[in-house]
């Protein structure tokens, strides 16, 4: 029973933590990179889509993306969304790809991503820690309604208490790293 239960605190914990570093691989560094763009919004044919679902995506070089649109009509769309959002970037159209140039970034913008970052990481690690307090409140029902026996929750919460721990480390980890990245000229 508790194995089960630990299971899916783990699966939902590695949901939160795979959604927390997509959310940085889209924060820009100075290296362009395609995570940067990949889920920009884009209205294709009337419905809202991810970038990477209609285009192509590659970088060349250290500063330049480019984007081949599999429907070379959507280059307008691809245009406006980049345009809307809120990366700063213009995209250059050259026939049916766009180039986007990652210009380097400024002392004071480096400064403004690293607090962007460590706002998101602790939002990632509060979904972590919620899904602990939510599991942590099951196996003390279950313990209550002799479903499993207190050395069982006691086992169990220690088990609970290490995966919440591993993956605290490895958003900390992911956030030193990006930091790093940010603070790179």
């Amino acid at each position: 029973m508790t194995d089960e239960v630990l299971a899916e605190a783990e699966v939902k914990m590695q949901a939160s933590s795979d959604a927390m570093l997509r959310e940085l691989a889209a924060i820009r560094t100075s290296r362009a990179t395609p995570a940067l763009i990949e889920y920009v919004k884009v209205d294709y044919v009337g419905a809202v889509t991810p970038l990477k679902h209609i285009a192509s995506i590659s970088s060349s070089g250290a500063n330049l993306l480019i984007i081949q649109p599999w429907d070379p009509s959507s280059i307008r769309s691809i245009e406006k969304a980049i345009l809307k959002s809120s990366l700063g970037l213009t995209p250059n159209i050259d026939g049916n790809i766009i180039r986007l140039n990652i210009p380097p970034l400024s002392e004071e913008r480096r400064q403004e991503l690293i607090k962007i970052v460590r706002r998101r990481v602790e939002e990632g690690k509060i979904a972590i820690r919620n899904l602990r307090r939510d599991t942590a409140e099951d196996l003390k029902r279950q313990e209550k309604n002799k479903e499993i026996s207190q050395d069982e929750q006691k086992r169990a919460m220690d088990i609970l208490q290490k995966l919440t721990d591993s993956f605290i480390d490895s958003a900390e980890q992911a956030r030193q790293g990006k930091e790093k990245g940010l603070l790179e000229v």
